[in-house]
């Protein structure tokens, strides 16, 4: 096992203890083959969707196996096309919301943060378990409550119902991760800007912010991930197809009395990984970092 030195940060302290090079020949190739083979199982959903949106619709299902008889390619023509509108209505539908809840839930999640680790005021710690207490409540608990008030508010058929919120630090658990990490930030650095004459927000916008960068990137990732699956808040809130986001616009291609084109939701299916693929291979390794960091430091 590589040496690990006292002052080796929690990342390649992570690095070191899993890696694979220091362990004998015979173990490395039997670990090596293990990972490949789970990583086999856990792809196997996402080969067969993209197997079956090259698959005719009546071999989806009857040969189920991932190398079509037949190669169907319009499935994607057919599927960018054949909902009403144009694909790309549900994609940029989903982005605008997403990168909404995006923005909102790192700025107001930071800053409720920065309050917590920071400052003292009356009630704090009870605010705090409060804030902790909203994660055990479900979304089917606050959804009736949450659309009384938009439906009030005549927001219903918006995208303010999914982005508003995230502006007002409704993620308690990005708040928590916040928190720790803000944490295990020395207060000395916030007592030495202070003494050159800056406030709290300076100190917020100029040396906690720089500094938390991989849990802002942590928040970021799963904001994103998150608010583009979600399908029952954007089920609730919107109701007309040009309002309608990638999760919706997917299942306009079921239809019970008609009959469904599955192999056009396949490749629709297929093409809308696109974007969190992307987000997560631009910012893996900040992901990583975040999480390794976050977790280990006291």
């Amino acid at each position: 096992m590589s040496a690990i030195t006292p002052s080796a940060s929690p990342l390649q302290k992570l690095r070191s203890l899993g890696s694979v090079r220091s362990l004998p020949g015979p173990r490395r190739i039997l670990l090596h083959t293990l990972l490949i083979g789970v990583a086999l199982v856990m792809l196997y959903p996402l080969l067969w969707m993209l197997s079956s949106s090259l698959k005719p619709d009546t071999e989806i299902f009857t040969h189920p196996g991932l190398i079509p008889h037949e190669l169907h390619p319009r499935n994607y023509s057919e599927g960018w096309s054949g909902s009403g509108n144009s694909f790309s209505l549900y994609i940029t539908n989903s982005l605008i919301v997403t990168i909404g809840a995006v923005i909102g839930n790192v700025l107001s999640c930071s800053l409720a943060a920065y309050a917590f680790a920071r400052f003292e005021f009356r009630g704090k710690k009870i605010w705090f378990g409060l804030m902790l207490g909203t994660l055990m409540l479900p979304l089917q608990a606050t959804l009736i409550p949450q659309y009384t008030i938009f439906y009030n508010l005549t927001w219903i058929n918006t995208f303010l119902p999914l982005i508003v919120p995230k502006f007002l630090a409704t993620d308690a658990f990005f708040i928590f991760l916040m928190v720790q990490f803000i944490r295990s930030i020395p207060r000395e650095l916030d007592q030495a800007a202070m003494m050159d004459g800056a406030n709290p927000l300076q100190i917020y916008v100029r040396i906690i912010l720089p500094l938390m960068k991989p849990a802002l990137v942590t928040t970021t990732i799963f904001t994103f991930i998150w608010t583009y699956d979600d399908f029952l808040s954007q089920l609730v809130y919107l109701q007309q197809n040009a309002r309608f986001t990638v999760p919706l616009g997917l299942t306009l291609f079921l239809d019970k009395t008609s009959g469904s084109s599955y192999g056009a939701m396949f490749a629709m299916s297929t093409l809308a990984l696109a974007p969190t693929l992307i987000c997560f291979l631009v910012f893996q390794k900040r992901l990583v970092e975040g999480l390794a960091t976050t977790g280990m430091k006291g």
